[in-house]
């Protein structure tokens, strides 16, 4: 069973906001919406079949990302209102799972943290050394642009400090604050607690955790296939069929087949 039920695509097109009159256009819609979800990628098109921002911009279900994207309207749309709402600082936005951006309503923001970030006692244990030093100036300096924070590391290759800043992203520990484009192209970067220190100081148990997000990802989708979990945020197989198997003993979810779960609301 890897085909979606049209009911279930039509869930996903008010959801998602794959529906012209249901698009976005201004960065309080994409708030709203990743507050309803509670995440979404950023510039990703349908082939990730996850929501994202550049796919509610666009409105509809096939959207793909052109090869072009600068000469794209809809492409530039949604990477200018990325900008604006990492300016506003309400949701968490950074490089988190698979190399790829998120954007995280506050609350999911302990759920993401418990299963990928790492405490600050963890730190000289699983960080690497650029990353460690990259953090120990950021926790001087509480803010700095990418130029200005690769000569205070002394890095000499840019890719040094490339590499290590979408591991502290990955850890939760950095996150843009702010896109700036004039005199050039730069991020201002600055600490993960500095901007959501309530939401990083709750501890939540990695299963408890699991489970939320599965609850999370099953509302915004619908419907989840076989492997489905695991594969979109590698987890041990074990872990999303306990997750699943929660949903159902709680009357959230309804188990179809094997691996196979429906929002009971639906």
């Amino acid at each position: 069973m890897r085909e979606l039920p049209e009911e279930i695509e039509q869930y996903r097109d008010r959801k998602w906001r794959r529906e012209e009159s249901l698009k976005i256009d201004n960065a309080q819609d994409v708030e709203a919406m990743v507050e309803e979800l509670g995440f979404c990628l950023g510039m990703t098109d349908i082939r990730k079949a996850l929501p994202s921002v550049y796919i509610a911009v666009c409105g509809r279900r096939d959207a793909h990302m052109p090869r072009n994207v600068q000469k794209d309207y809809e492409a530039s749309r949604a990477w200018v209102l990325k900008d604006e709402v990492i300016a506003r600082g309400k949701l968490y936005y950074g490089k988190l799972i698979k190399g790829k951006s998120w954007f995280l309503a506050p609350r999911m923001i302990p759920v993401f943290n418990s299963i990928w970030g790492c405490s600050r006692k963890g730190e000289a244990g699983i960080l690497s050394k650029n990353a460690q030093l990259v953090l120990k100036v950021l926790r001087k300096e509480w803010e700095m642009a990418t130029s200005d924070l690769r000569e205070e590391c002394g890095f000499k290759d840019k890719k040094d400090l490339t590499i290590a800043m979408d591991e502290l992203q990955k850890r939760m520990k950095v996150v843009p604050q702010e896109v700036l484009y004039s005199p050039k192209f730069t991020y201002i970067w600055t600490l993960a607690e500095a901007r959501f220190p309530d939401e990083l100081a709750v501890k939540m148990p990695r299963d408890e955790a699991v489970k939320e997000l599965a609850r999370t990802y099953l509302e915004m989708c619908g419907m989840t296939l076989l492997g489905e979990l695991s594969g979109k945020f590698g987890f041990y197989r074990w872990e999303s069929g306990r997750a699943n198997h929660q949903l159902v003993d709680d009357g959230y979810a309804e188990r179809l087949a094997t691996g196979v779960y429906k929002l009971s609301k639906i």
